[in-house]
């Protein structure tokens, strides 16, 4: 059963989307928002599975709000301008529809994320294209990922031990996905890290059990990313 929520700033758009939802077999509308930042508020405390989003809407976009939501998340988006699809792929969406809305469309994108959801993730290892090949890579070994210097495409992969592995051409909502969501966590833009190696937790900074010439490393905590943390660490 998917349960979605829609979000589109407008209030027509949003009563055409349950109409169409109503019509799709095994799709309940849970709920509708047409202001991003209650949407944002109230997500984590509503049963669901798919989030149907509109992109341009004031003050904070759909991307915007994709960026915050936890990887159980489903994501469809919905827009009427094309230049937007480059960006939303990036982040790892199921699918993107374009407006004005086909009951047939938003049935292929329903049963993308039908699939996505009935299969079972990954949680001890992960397997990518690697600066040594293919690679499988067990997750309880992984210390630290951050974004390469080299290529922003590719993420540096810390094991315990030191070794760095380079993933080939992946995103951090790509990546995200694969890892057992309990175990780690993005910290900004450019950085996840294993809760494991988490020493010192702090309203803007994380001090890691990863050792540098200099001490231990700091990570500095992005804006959007301290409630996730916060709720992480119980804090």
């Amino acid at each position: 059963m998917i349960k979605c929520i829609i979000l589109d700033d407008e209030l027509l758009a949003i009563s055409y989307l349950k109409l169409l939802c109503e019509q799709i077999e095994n799709v309940e509308v849970v709920k509708a928002f047409n202001d991003p930042k209650v949407f944002v508020n109230e997500i984590g405390n509503i049963d669901c599975n798919v989030c149907i989003l509109d992109i341009e809407m004031p003050g904070m976009n759909g991307l915007q709000v994709a960026e915050l939501l936890p990887d159980s998340k489903k994501i469809i988006f919905t827009t009427a301008y094309k230049e937007y699809a480059a960006e939303a792929f990036d982040l790892n969406v199921v699918d993107y529809v374009r407006k004005p809305i086909k009951k047939e469309r938003l049935i292929q994108a329903f049963e993308k994320a039908a699939e996505l959801i009935g299969k079972k993730q990954k949680k001890d290892f992960i397997e990518w294209n690697t600066n040594i090949g293919k690679t499988v890579i067990f997750t309880e070994q992984i210390a630290y990922i951050k974004t390469s210097e080299i290529d922003s495409r590719d993420k540096d992969i810390i094991l315990r031990d030191g070794t760095t592995i380079l993933l080939k051409n992946l995103n951090f909502k790509n990546l995200l996905e694969m890892l057992p969501a309990k175990n780690f966590a993005q910290v900004n833009k450019k950085e996840i890290i294993a809760l494991s190696s988490v020493k010192v937790f702090s309203t803007n900074e994380i001090i890691t059990t990863i050792a540098l010439d200099t001490g231990f490393l700091k990570l500095q905590i992005g804006e959007i990313y301290k409630k996730r943390l916060s709720d992480l660490f119980g804090k």
